[in-house]
């Protein structure tokens, strides 16, 4: 048997003691992290981005099927990925938790790995948080903190009619790793003897447990000097957060089925389901890519890049958002996705 140490055997201090103890700090920016009553952080000049996130077991995060390495690594991945979305770069984040009694001091050490490992993969620095205990999930809490240069920063209101639509890496897969790892826990709920076949998945169930936020497309467009003229990150499906774009601009949109980037691993996988890979695009969510708007006139520096997919454009209001079939027919664009349509 493995050492099971009762955190109430350190108090919290003690508890915050442990887990803080090794962290380094790695930005300018960050003058003074954890250890006093609270952060101080110097963005010499710039601009300032904030954002924060609340994960709930049993609402954002099953802890039957997802180990707390990767939980405490996706804690801090989809935070970033919001200031990504901003055109910025994220530097430093809070990190609170509510623990029941059923977590031990080895438990919570696994989840801090994985924060630490994005951490240092990102050049993040933890600079502070709390830790309270909590009836009986596991509530998690990041905020976190970027630096832009003033006025750098992109937001999801300032598209333009005939900009493209474009989006980074591939859609859907998150949804489908989703689907299987359900599928293996009702069975092991019913028999619980039998083992987990997750038919060599690691692609889908990989993008759901452990995402990652794409810092890449954020330093191409900074050494190609592009400026996204709209942007945000795809956490709740394809087809719903181009709709907030095009609300919060005052647009319509086109959008190409046959432009959507899937990866084929996510094709195979909604054939076993008997699901349209389209569908888990437009509608399956956390898949923590960038949507973005951009000129036509970027169009050229774009294609250097093959993370980045010209799905569609925008258009004037009064168009509304459709997306266009590989049959070419043509359906209005909703939140729920759109494959009732398709009998």
């Amino acid at each position: 048997m493995s050492e099971r140490t009762e955190i109430s055997s350190l108090g919290e201090f003690g508890l915050i003691e442990h887990l803080t103890r090794n962290i380094e700090l790695q930005n300018a920016s960050s003058l003074l992290g954890v250890g006093d009553d609270a952060a101080i952080i110097d963005h010499f000049g710039k601009q300032t981005v904030v954002t924060t996130d609340l994960l709930v077991e049993g609402v954002h995060f099953d802890l039957m099927y997802t180990p707390l390495k990767h939980l405490g690594y996706k804690s801090v991945v989809v935070n970033i990925s919001d200031i990504y979305a901003m055109n910025a770069t994220p530097t430093q984040i809070l990190l609170s938790l509510g623990l029941s009694n059923r977590f031990s001091l080895e438990a919570i050490d696994e989840f801090y790995e994985g924060v630490y490992a994005a951490c240092k993969k990102y050049d993040v620095d933890l600079v502070g948080g709390d830790t309270t205990s909590s009836q009986k999930g596991f509530i998690i809490s990041v905020t976190a903190m970027g630096e832009i240069a003033p006025d750098q920063y992109v937001k999801r209101s300032t598209a333009q009619k005939g900009d493209l639509l474009c989006v980074s890496g591939d859609l859907g897969a998150a949804y489908l790793g989703l689907l299987f790892l359900e599928r293996e826990k009702k069975i092991f709920m019913e028999s619980p003897g039998v083992q987990p076949d997750l038919e060599n998945e690691s692609y889908v169930i990989g993008r759901l447990l452990k995402p990652e936020a794409r810092r890449d497309i954020i330093e191409f467009f900074t050494k190609e000097g592009i400026t996204p003229t709209s942007m945000m990150d795809i956490s709740d499906g394809l087809s719903s957060e181009v709709l907030h774009i095009c609300k919060d601009s005052n647009l319509g949109a086109v959008l190409y089925e046959e432009k959507i980037p899937v990866a084929e691993e996510m094709k195979k996988a909604a054939f076993k389901f008997e699901i349209d890979p389209t569908a888990c695009a437009l509608s399956g969510g956390e898949d923590y890519e960038l949507l973005f708007t951009i000129s036509q006139t970027e169009y050229e520096k774009l294609v250097l890049n093959e993370q980045i997919s010209v799905v569609g454009y925008m258009t004037e209001p009064e168009k509304g958002a459709n997306i266009i079939t590989k049959g070419g027919s043509t359906y209005p664009l909703t939140a729920q996705g759109w494959n009732h349509l398709r009998k």
